[in-house]
C-alpha cells in the first residue's frame, strides 16, 4: 500500500540504506534522501550516495557532520586506529552518538520540508553489538523527537529484525537484487559491490549474501 505522505530516508549509499531506500519508494508518495559527511574514511561513500540517489531520481540532501569526527575519533573517521573488535568490547568501527545525531537532524530536516516518515536501516539482528541500532533505542528516540519538536515523526526500521540473508531477499522482493549488489558500497575501506572481502562490514554482507544465494529460487 503507496501511503499518500512523504518520508526521508537516512541514506549512505549502502547495501541496508539503498534496500530502505527502495522500500521507501514503494511505500511513500515522496521520499527524499539525508546523507551525513562526518569524514568517513571511506568517503567513497558519498559519491555513491549520490549516484544511487540521482540514478532514482530521488533528491539528496548532504550534511556536513565533521563536529563528529572532532567529537568521536575512530576507525572509521582515522587511518591511525585499526578497524578490530574485541570480544567484550565494541568494535573500533563505533562511533559514540552517530545515529543520535543523525536521526535527530535527519528529524529537523524531515519537519522543514513536511515528512513524518524517517527511514533508518539500523538493525539488532545482524549487527556488531552499536548500542545506537537497537529497537529499543530507536522507540525511546522516536518519543523524544516528537515531544522536543511538537511533531508526529515515525522513525521506520524495515530491517531491525532482518538477518543479512533476510536483508538481502528483501531487496530481492524488491526488485532491487542486482541495483544492490553491484552499485551499493558496505565495505569500510571503500571498495564498491563485493568490497575488500576482509573488513567486518564485507565479512557480514558476504556472509548473508551466500547463505541467501543458497536457498534462492530463480
Amino acid at each position: 500500500m503507496r501511503h499518500q505522505e512523504k518520508a526521508v530516508v537516512v541514506f549512505s549509499g549502502g547495501q541496508d540504506s539503498t534496500t530502505c531506500l527502495f522500500w521507501a519508494l514503494q511505500r511513500f508518495a515522496e521520499v527524499e534522501t539525508v546523507t551525513f559527511n562526518y569524514g568517513q574514511r571511506h568517503a567513497l561513500e558519498l559519491e555513491c550516495a549520490a549516484a544511487i540517489a540521482k540514478e532514482l531520481g530521488v533528491k539528496q540532501h548532504v550534511l556536513d557532520m565533521g563536529l563528529l569526527n572532532q567529537l568521536a575519533p575512530n576507525a572509521l573517521t582515522r587511518s591511525d586506529i585499526e578497524i578490530e573488535a574485541k570480544d567484550g568490547e565494541l568494535p573500533t568501527t563505533f562511533v559514540d552518538g552517530r545515529n543520535l545525531l543523525f536521526l535527530s537532524f535527519a528529524a529537523i530536516l524531515a519537519k522543514g520540508i513536511g515528512a513524518r516518515h524517517i527511514v533508518t536501516g539500523v538493525c539488532e539482528t545482524d549487527f556488531s553489538g552499536y548500542p545506537d541500532c537497537r529497537d529499543i533505542f530507536v522507540k525511546s528516540l522516536n518519543v523524544t523527537l516528537n515531544l522536543s519538536m511538537d511533531y508526529e515523526f515515525v522513525i521506520d526500521t524495515p530491517l531491525m529484525w532482518l538477518d543479512k540473508a533476510q536483508t538481502w531477499q528483501l531487496a530481492d522482493e524488491l526488485g532491487a537484487f542486482e541495483f544492490v549488489r553491484h552499485k551499493t558500497l558496505t565495505c569500510y575501506n571503500g571498495v564498491i559491490a563485493d568490497g575488500c572481502g576482509h573488513c567486518p562490514a564485507c565479512e557480514l554482507r558476504h556472509r548473508g549474501l551466500q547463505q541467501y544465494l543458497a536457498r534462492r529460487v530463480v
